[in-house]
């Protein structure tokens, strides 16, 4: 179970990620793109994905991953602290970063890695 202070430590290993105020919650962006954000909830966070993955991981694990009606027709899903595995978190993370990271961005970071 992952505490956000986790959430804080994996997206801001990311290239380029701040931590930024957001709706009144701890945010990160790339830039002034939206990655994530802690919800108000304080249980959740919202994390910017694409709709086709959203709807699978939605399916596979509703206690985990799920919206409100609210983040219907955004390309985002919360995801439940208390329930989703941290390399799950990580993995999330990490793909929404790269959804909105330049290529050279990406690049250099998988460079990073193997290093």
């Amino acid at each position: 179970m992952p505490s956000f202070e986790t959430v804080r430590s994996i997206a801001l290993a990311l290239p380029g990620v701040t931590e930024q105020p957001c709706y009144g919650t701890p945010g990160f962006r790339l830039g002034k793109k939206f990655l994530s954000r802690l919800h108000q909830d304080g249980k959740s966070l919202v994390v910017k994905i694409g709709f086709d993955e959203r709807e699978m991981l939605m399916a596979a694990d509703p206690q985990s991953f799920y919206i409100t009606d609210h983040y219907r027709h955004y390309p985002a899903m919360l995801v439940g602290l208390e329930t989703v595995a941290v390399e799950t978190l990580q993995r999330l993370l990490e793909q929404s970063w790269r959804a909105i990271a330049s290529k050279k961005a990406i690049a250099a970071h998988a460079a990073a890695r193997k290093a």
